[in-house]
């Protein structure tokens, strides 16, 4: 997986489904403004890019150009920088909807199994089977115990202390703390999947947030080919389970 740290701009993207408006100039056949076809086709842009950098960002992580994402999505580069100021924006965009994703698939674990183990166990099969590791936010990512300058990064995440928990490493500016509030919940509804199995006595003691979230991570490798790489993922994930849960005294 590959995972970049970056700064994030405040600037915000256009709204999701909000349509370009045409040029005051254009018109269509019958004379009117030709804002139909525009509104379409920007529509199919934005859904177009989006896909796009969910595919490029998961395979190369969010260091990847924009130019990347535009050639996947086939569109210029000035399409996506329409619908995108920088690249922050779209990293932070794609970033939102898999820190919602990642959330209601915890919380529909929570709620529809009533085994400790059998739920988080879920959480774990269906987020690493949709690929959700190799688009972790970074804003849940860059965590950990921060070292005596605050410098807690991606890396540090592999060598934090057994049992530490996973804490957000605050960032500043508005859109930064709307990006700590949706981390903030899936950490939330993470931590109750953890806590439960963990007083059910089926996950080991010292087990926390952090580390499911690294299985995640580690358990989503990005492969040529989808078939290897399900078959990867699965078989990766069924022996991080295993190290997982507790075993009998």
């Amino acid at each position: 997986m590959h995972v970049q740290d970056s700064h994030w701009s405040s600037a915000s993207a256009v709204a999701p489904g909000t349509a370009l408006s045409a040029p005051s100039s254009g018109h269509g056949r019958a004379g009117g403004p030709r804002t139909t076809p525009l509104r379409v086709d920007a529509q199919r842009n934005l859904e177009h890019v989006l896909r796009a950098a969910r595919e490029v960002f998961g395979e190369l992580g969010y260091g990847a150009p924009m130019e990347d994402v535009a050639r996947r999505a086939r569109v210029g580069v000035g399409t996506v920088y329409r619908r995108f100021p920088s690249k922050d924006v779209l990293v932070r965009r794609i970033a939102e909807e898999e820190t919602s994703r990642l959330t209601d698939q915890a919380r529909t674990a929570l709620g529809q199994e009533d085994e400790p183990w059998s739920a988080l166990s879920r959480f774990l099969r269906t987020s690493v089977a949709s690929g959700a590791g190799r688009l972790l936010p970074p804003q849940v990512l860059r965590v950990g115990v921060a070292d005596e300058h605050d410098h807690a990064r991606v890396p540090q995440q592999r060598t934090q202390p057994a049992g530490a928990e996973l804490r957000l490493v605050p960032e500043k500016g508005s859109a930064a703390r709307e990006d700590d509030a949706g981390a903030a919940q899936l950490l939330d509804v993470v931590g109750r999947l953890v806590e439960r199995a963990r007083e059910a006595g089926t996950l080991r003691p010292d087990v926390s947030v952090s580390d499911v979230l690294l299985v995640i991570a580690t358990a989503a490798p990005s492969l040529p080919d989808p078939a290897q790489q399900a078959a990867a993922s699965a078989r990766l994930l069924d022996i991080l389970l295993e190290g997982l849960r507790s075993r009998p005294a």
